[in-house]
């Protein structure tokens, strides 16, 4: 492919109260048109979150803030629109940056830009029209702390 795709390993480091030692993650292909949005929701996906009404947002090095603007979660700062945003235009091979999901709990993700490029029809099959995991290890904890149908969540 003439355009390059990017791989991202994402390590999930803990949140709600949980540490993840070792933490799991996936490596993503992330192609040139890719917003951060769409990064967020494969994020998401690859990391079974299901409640997906909860606030995000990624944080460059540089400390900018990117995801969905709400001026509500503090007027200070500034957020730059995740739907708007590529990836590819922000980060370079190389870059570590932070993903953080639901905001209350702070479900903190470690991503680093590899140094390889990808090629998605060789990683993945069809090119995919968003960010996709092709690579995963680890146990994923519930966003809730649900261990199973009946229990509701954040218990001890």
């Amino acid at each position: 492919m003439a355009r390059t795709w990017l791989q991202i390993k994402v390590d999930l480091l803990g949140g709600g109260g949980v540490r993840c030692d070792p933490p799991p993650g996936r490596i993503f292909i992330v192609g040139p048109s890719h917003t951060f949005e769409q990064f967020a929701n494969a994020i998401n996906a690859a990391f079974a979150r299901w409640d997906l009404s909860h606030l995000h947002h990624f944080e460059l090095a540089n400390e900018r803030l990117i995801g969905y603007p709400d001026d509500s979660f503090g007027s200070d700062l500034v957020w730059l629109d995740h739907a708007k945003l590529k990836v590819a235009r922000e980060v370079k091979r190389g870059a570590v940056f932070e993903y953080v999901f639901d905001l209350g709990d702070n479900w903190r993700h470690r991503c680093a830009v590899l140094s390889e490029k990808a090629d998605p029809v060789e990683e993945y099959g069809p090119v995919p029209d968003g960010p996709v995991a092709i690579w995963g290890w680890g146990s994923i904890p519930d966003q809730y702390g649900r261990r199973s149908f009946d229990d509701g969540g954040e218990s001890d």
